[in-house]
């Protein structure tokens, strides 16, 4: 059989690969602690795992929803009028995502044609450079140097590239580094793109999980971010709904439109149990926030005080679930790190390469177990010898 060589350039995901490594260490009887990929361990509040429940009990439920309910599109943009004071049209500038990895997997077909350039972080989120691949893009990395708090540096892309790039992905707080935009740094991104007329995709599924009284807030309250882009937004972490997938995107009426008659043609929309569950998350009592956000602080304290002790010092985010951190002195790789750590502790954690070139010399780890567990990585990476490495 012949086949599109789309997928040449693809390997298995690094997560896909780091499971089959655990799973081999299993299989010798060692017992792993997996750090790896950012899926939530919290459950979600309870309220929202009744509604979702009751609907999904209901036969009618279970036709195509085609479209998201109006009920649903008056709470989103209710809840951005609430959190973010931004103030959106509920029928043309949000439509609901299967998560925002549906979102960014396609956002490039709606916008771009094969071989348009596309301006990604490096280091990213995989999805970030991956989707615009498979739609036949041409991907290109904005360098976020650690000398400029792991933030994009404008000054650093070739002009010339910028006027050929027809869209640009960022995201605040950011997956892998775990940094947040300084202050001034969208209204920068508004003009730049603007300067060089590229469309903006600003992912913001962590603006919630936010840790020391920082606040984050939202790209669309910029002065004239709705003339240049969209933002992502995602139930996924801030309420722990990582499984139902629902996820949405807001903003520039044009871009919206564009994804909407795209998602048309792939998908039958959102499960309703699903929406109903969103429009119960998003509606009700929201302390649950507040217990989300103590819970992830306080595993980022005992993971990264506990290494601090040890002798490997990392710096605390202010948000995201994860920890970026530098590998000790005696190490060049990244990978190598991460692979030897897995075999002499079971600590598994992800190599920074697989999120781009700049990614080299770190690793990321995820706080995505409980507090007891994490001191026991600490405890293993402490007595392996690998931080005192020369």
């Amino acid at each position: 059989m012949n086949f599109s060589h789309k997928l040449d350039a693809f390997e298995a995901s690094i997560f896909t690969e780091l499971l089959e490594a655990k799973l081999a260490l299993r299989a010798k009887g060692m017992d792993t602690i997996d750090l790896s990929i950012g899926t939530p361990d919290l459950p979600p509040p309870e309220h929202v795992m009744r509604a979702i429940s009751e609907a999904a009990m209901k036969p009618e439920n279970y036709i195509y929803a085609v479209k998201d309910r109006p009920q649903l599109l008056d709470t989103v943009a209710a809840w951005y009028r609430r959190r973010f004071d931004v103030t959106l049209d509920a029928g043309t500038q949000i439509v609901s995502l299967l998560g925002s990895q549906d979102g960014l997997a396609h956002l490039t077909m709606a916008l771009c044609d094969p071989g348009d350039a596309v301006l990604v972080p490096d280091p990213c989120y995989p999805i970030f450079a991956d989707g615009p691949r498979l739609n036949g893009c041409d991907v290109h990395y904005m360098a976020q140097p650690a000398e400029n708090g792991y933030v994009i540096d404008f000054e650093r892309i070739d002009p010339a590239l910028a006027d050929r790039a027809k869209l640009m992905v960022v995201s605040y707080p950011n997956n892998p580094v775990a940094s947040v935009a300084q202050e001034g740094f969208y209204e920068e991104l508004v003009a730049f793109a603007k300067k060089h007329d590229i469309a903006v995709l600003h992912d913001n599924a962590y603006s919630d999980l936010t840790f020391d009284d920082y606040t984050c807030g939202s790209f669309l309250k910029t002065p004239g971010a709705m003339d240049v882009g969209i933002e992502f937004n995602s139930l996924s972490k801030t309420y722990s709904m990582a499984g139902a997938r629902i996820g949405f995107a807001l903003g520039n009426k044009e871009m919206i439109k564009r994804l909407k008659s795209l998602k048309s043609n792939i998908d039958f929309g959102c499960f309703i149990p699903v929406q109903l569950g969103a429009e119960a998350a998003l509606n009700g009592p929201q302390d649950y926030i507040q217990f989300m956000r103590s819970s992830y602080q306080r595993r980022r304290d005992v993971l990264i005080d506990g290494l601090a002790e040890a002798g490997w010092q990392i710096k605390k985010p202010k948000a995201t679930m994860f920890v970026w951190a530098k590998i000790p002195d005696g190490y060049d790789s990244a990978r190598a790190f991460a692979y030897e750590l897995m075999e002499k502790t079971g600590v598994i954690c992800v190599p920074g390469t697989a999120f781009g070139p700049c990614g080299e010399g770190h690793v990321r780890m995820a706080l995505v177990q409980p507090e007891e567990v994490l001191a026991e990585a600490v405890r293993r990476i402490a007595k392996s010898g690998m931080i005192q490495k020369a």
